[in-house]
Formats: C-alpha cells, structure tokens, sequence
C-alpha cells in the first residue's frame, strides 16, 4: 500500500472550514447569551381563588367608619354606703329588676343604733321638761291673771263708792272728808290696776320668751332624733330608681367605709352604644353625625351625641344616641359594632379598600390587562377612604380591575399571573 502526499490546497480548505465553524458557534453562543440576558423573568403565578379583585366604579361613594364597643345605660347610678356598717344581708344580685325602694343590702352599726336610741331619749327628756316648763308658767300667769282681776274688781267698787259720794256731796248727804278719802281710794286701786296690768304683760312675754329657749333645744333634739333615724335607715341600702341591678360590690360580713359604693343599679330600657373608633379615623367626626349600630340581632338608628376629647390605647370613645326600638336581646354591655356616616361624595372614582394603603397616599396595585390573565404593577394615589370604598385620584380609571390583597409577597415582580 503506498501513501500519497495530500495537496496545500486541501490543508488549508479544511483549515478554513474549521475557523468558520468556530468563529460560527462562538457567534451563536454570543447571540444566545445576550437573548436570554434581556429577556423578562417569568411571571409568578398566583391562584386567582385566593386574592381578591375589584373593580374600579364611578358614582356616589358614601364615606364611613367603623368601630367596636358596648352599649351602655344613658342612666347609670352607683348607690353608695352613706354611712359605716357591716354587710348582713345581701337581698338581691346582679340582674335583678328593682324599684326605688328596693332593698338590695342590709348593712349593721351597733354604735348608729346606739346613738339612735340615746338621741330618741334625750329628745323625750327635753319634750318632758319642756312641757313640765310651760305648766309651770301657765300656772304662774294663771295666779297672776286671778291677781289682776282681784285688783280690777276692788278698784271698780271704789270707784262706784267714789261716784256714790260725788253725788251724795252735792246734797249735803255725805262728809267732804269721806268723799275725798273714797277718791283717793279709788284712784289708788286704779294705778294698782294698771300696775298689775303691765305685770301681766310682762309675765305673758316672759313665759313666751322662756319657753322659745326650750323649744329650741326641742328642735335640735329632734332634728338630731330624726338624723339618727335616717341613718338607722339608711343602713338598708335602696336602689333609689327603677331599673336593672348590674352589680353588688361587697360580699357578706365585708366591712364598708361612709361613700363607698356598694350596687349599681342601671334603666335598661334607656341604652346608648359607646364606641371605639381608632384615632386616625376620626378627623371627620361631628355630633349630630348619622350612625347604625348592629346588635348581631339587628340594626338600630342613631346619631352621634358625644366625642371623648381625648384618645386611650389609640381609639377614641364615641358615645352613639339610639334611636330606633331596642331589638330583643338587647342588654347593657352587649358587645355591638357601629358605623358613622362622615358625607356622601358624588361621581367619584372609587375602588374597593386595599389590604394595604391609607387615605391620602400613594400605593402601588396590580392591575388585570384586558382579556389576559396577567396583572401588571401600577402606581395609584389615592384620597378619601371610607370602611369598605376609597377613592382613587389618579392611575386608574373606571372598569379597571385590580388585587386588593396584601401581594407583598412579589414585591420584586411588576408582573403576576392570575391561574
């Protein structure tokens, strides 16, 4: 077999054919390289079952917000201990209905009843001395008076005497000297008349004057009887109005101070809902606002009647007027929730509330491309919010669809899928 040196010429085709090659699927390598560089990261997918998508409308848009709390009686009165004492009887408990002078305590203070009694005693001590007293004056004026008739009665006889004489004198019947004598006798038991009048004067205003002292001691005896009694009294601790008994405070045999409360008695058919609204909701709030509080077994009208000026734990206390008819069930410190109407927008922009944004921002939502199932990132501002609704200002616009859910999760994407 003989080998036969090949030609230059096909060396170096095969060279060149190879350099091409080469150069050919280094070029290619390149181009792939470049491709995939620019192209888009797939869109996640997102099953569209667990989002929520609204769409954006244009209309009326009524402004609400919302809150948590209690109703409450408009009438609530603590009953207080009005005096020291030892609970004895506890006659009646927490839900109870319960008129004014329902006795809901019995209480017990050795030393009240003591002093209750020695006051009645002094009381009947004084009434004894002063009617003793007045006896005794009235039998003083009596002699006095019987006195001043005696002297009256012997001064009219002397004056009769006196006249008799005047006359007889005149014809000569009489001695001068007697009839004188007999003047005189008459205008001396005359002045004694007088005297004793005036004395009789005297003794009526003394015994008058005399007696108001014991009187007044009689009085204040007795107002310090009548004091004592009261609080006797007031040892069975009333409710004082007609209502519901919420609660009793203290437990047999506790000992209780003057002023401590021991019930609360409530009218359960006058109730009022206390709301909590958090603070940064209520901008807008005004007495006399539109509300509806839900019971969970049913919805009661109201108006706002009352803003607490200042927030606690971040909320606000709303006080909320019913008034509608109460539905059954209904009860002091019933957990209840309640909306206020803040204003009615007309022909707005409005989209449902998302997970995340608050009134007056700038968020950022993904939004459905027509007839497609991908939703792409856009930047929304937003202004007013009400619970459920908030209006969108600018970037998107009436018959757009957009996810409200919380997509925090693709914060690196501009771009999902919707399965």
């Amino acid at each position: 077999m003989v080998d036969y040196a090949r030609p230059e010429s096909v060396i170096r085709q095969k060279k060149i054919k190879r350099a091409v090659w080469a150069v050919a699927g280094v070029t290619v390598i390149l181009l792939i390289t470049v491709g995939v560089s620019r192209l888009k990261p797939a869109a996640p997918t997102v099953e569209r079952a667990t989002v929520w998508v609204d769409s954006v409308r244009r209309g009326p848009m009524v402004r609400q917000v919302r809150g948590t709390g209690t109703l409450v009686p408009e009438e609530n009165r603590w009953i207080p201990a009005t005096t020291v004492g030892r609970v004895e009887r506890i006659l009646l408990r927490s839900g109870a209905t319960v008129e004014p002078n329902s006795v809901i305590v019995e209480l017990s203070n050795p030393e009240l009843e003591q002093q209750a009694v020695e006051a009645r005693l002094q009381l009947q001590s004084a009434e004894a001395q002063l009617k003793n007293r007045r006896s005794e004056l009235e039998s003083s004026l009596l002699t006095q008076r019987a006195s001043t008739a005696n002297i009256e009665s012997e001064a009219r006889q002397a004056q009769l005497r006196a006249e008799a004489d005047a006359i007889l004198l005149k014809d000569g019947l009489v001695d001068a000297l007697n009839a004188r004598i007999n003047r005189g006798k008459a205008d001396d038991w005359q002045n004694r008349f007088s005297i004793e009048q005036k004395r009789l004067k005297m003794a009526e205003d003394a015994i008058k004057t005399q007696l108001a002292v014991q009187e007044a001691e009689v009085s204040r005896l007795h107002a310090v009887a009548r004091l004592r009694q009261e609080q006797l009294d007031r040892l069975k601790v009333r409710a004082g109005i007609a209502g519901v008994l919420q609660t009793v405070v203290p437990e047999i045999g506790s000992q209780v101070t003057a002023g401590a409360n021991i019930a609360r008695v409530a009218d359960p058919t006058r109730l009022k809902a206390e709301l909590r609204i958090p603070e940064t909701q209520t901008r807008d709030l005004e007495i006399g606002q539109i509300a509806s509080i839900d019971t969970r077994n049913g919805v009661v009208p109201g108006k706002v009647s009352r803003i607490d000026a200042a927030a606690q734990n971040g909320t606000v206390t709303v006080d909320v007027a019913l008034e509608g008819t109460l539905p059954r069930g209904a009860r002091p410190d019933l957990t209840v929730d309640g909306t206020v109407e803040l204003e009615r927008l007309d022909n707005v922009v409005f989209v449902g509330r998302p997970a995340i944004g608050q009134e007056n921002s700038q968020i950022q939502l993904f939004r459905l491309q027509p007839n497609s199932d991908e939703a792409v990132r856009v930047v929304v501002r937003l202004g007013r919010s009400s619970v459920n609704t908030i209006e969108v200002v600018q970037g998107l616009q009436p018959g757009d669809q957009v996810v409200l859910s919380d997509m925090s999760n693709y914060d690196s994407y501009d771009r999902v899928r919707l399965n």
